[in-house]
């Protein structure tokens, strides 16, 4: 789920400044008794300092964050490291992902505290424990409100939508090779096209005009001009993001308008969740193992939303009515089998990048 996700929460000002992901050596810094407990994550990893405080009170270990990129980038890197971790807990693998790191035993099972609370279908890896469900949330084509009113223009409402004439060169999306969003984005097209279908589509939307960038950070907070981050210095009106960013686009107004600045494209969603696990070799295995079970808990939970933009897995954690007002719930998203994913993931992505990037 990234989040979000992943995300509209990098534009926010209440994410904690920690400290940056290393390219260098592993290891995360402390031993079994030390009183930190690292965090390996994506760049747009948030949470309120003050939940992260009670995480301290409670349990005597303070978190330190390294941050590694977009989903896709940092979960290589945590393969890269498997066996000598920069850290004891990594958050921000998605189902799109999770088989890559698994495959390669990057995490030691561990079966989080509050399990129980979360339902069976978001539990990928339920016999094992070897990672963690922590949100959950929909990778949709985003639109800004504005722009398309004024050019007297309806916006796109599914993936058909994109590749017509009036939407040419108005989309960027996210590199499937190195981010989660772009990597769903093009699996919602194996969803709804089909092995036959998908690669067509993608010629047509490259003949359109789509442009790819890295990562969800310059696609949406550099290119979207829909993004308040970005201050509309953008020139695309369409960007591959979430269901859940257009609250972003409206926290901390002091007048609040009836609705959000940017739309979503309901027929062109595909469902991300996002796991946690201990990593194999972390230094201090107590202090993940306690982080894990604070990434399940109803405080940890309920801060989601408004720090990541993002769902809690939770089913009695609540929403804020910021995120239930302003972002579009959707009712049936696309999806595929994590063993298509894991069967066809690298070879769908040689494929797209010969199509979309090459």
């Amino acid at each position: 789920m990234n989040t979000h996700v992943r995300r509209a929460a990098a534009a926010t000002t209440a994410v904690l400044t920690l400290a940056l992901l290393a390219t260098a050596c592993g290891g995360s810094g402390g031993g079994e008794d030390s009183k930190t407990v690292t965090l390996v994550t994506h760049d747009s990893f948030a949470a309120s300092k003050s939940v992260l405080r009670d995480f301290t009170k409670k349990t005597g270990y303070k978190v330190k964050v390294l941050r590694g990129g977009d989903a896709g980038a940092a979960v290589n890197q945590a393969v890269l490291n498997k066996g000598n971790p920069q850290g004891d807990v990594f958050f921000g693998v998605d189902n799109t992902l999770l088989s890559r790191p698994l495959d390669r035993g990057v995490f030691t099972p561990y079966e989080a505290k509050g399990l129980n609370k979360v339902p069976g279908r978001l539990q990928a890896d339920r016999d094992k424990h070897r990672v963690t469900p922590v949100d959950t949330g929909e990778v949709c084509v985003n639109y800004d409100r504005a722009w398309f009113a004024d050019k007297k223009l309806e916006p796109p409402r599914t993936l058909d939508d994109l590749t017509k004439p009036r939407y040419k060169d108005l989309l960027v999306t996210e590199d499937a090779a190195t981010s989660s969003p772009g990597l769903a984005f093009v699996l919602a097209s194996v969803a709804e096209y089909g092995e036959k279908g998908w690669q067509d589509y993608w010629k047509k939307l490259r003949a359109n005009g789509v442009e790819v960038v890295d990562g969800w950070e310059q696609a949406y907070n550099d290119r979207f001009t829909g993004s308040r981050g970005g201050k509309g210095k953008g020139d695309k009106p369409l960007v591959v993001s979430y269901a859940s960013s257009p609250p972003v686009e409206v926290l901390g107004d002091k007048n609040p308008p009836a609705q959000a600045p940017t739309g979503v494209a309901k027929g062109t969603c595909f469902r991300q969740t996002e796991y946690a696990g201990l990593l194999d070799g972390a230094q201090n295995s107590k202090g993940g193992k306690a982080l894990l079970d604070f990434l399940l808990s109803k405080r940890f939970q309920e801060d989601l939303p408004l720090q990541m933009f993002v769902s809690p897995v939770r089913e009695d954690a609540q929403l804020p009515e910021l995120f239930t007002k302003y972002g579009q719930t959707i009712e049936d998203p696309a999806t595929l089998a994590p063993e298509k994913i894991t069967k066809n993931r690298e070879r769908w992505i040689k494929t797209w990048t010969s199509l979309a990037v090459k």
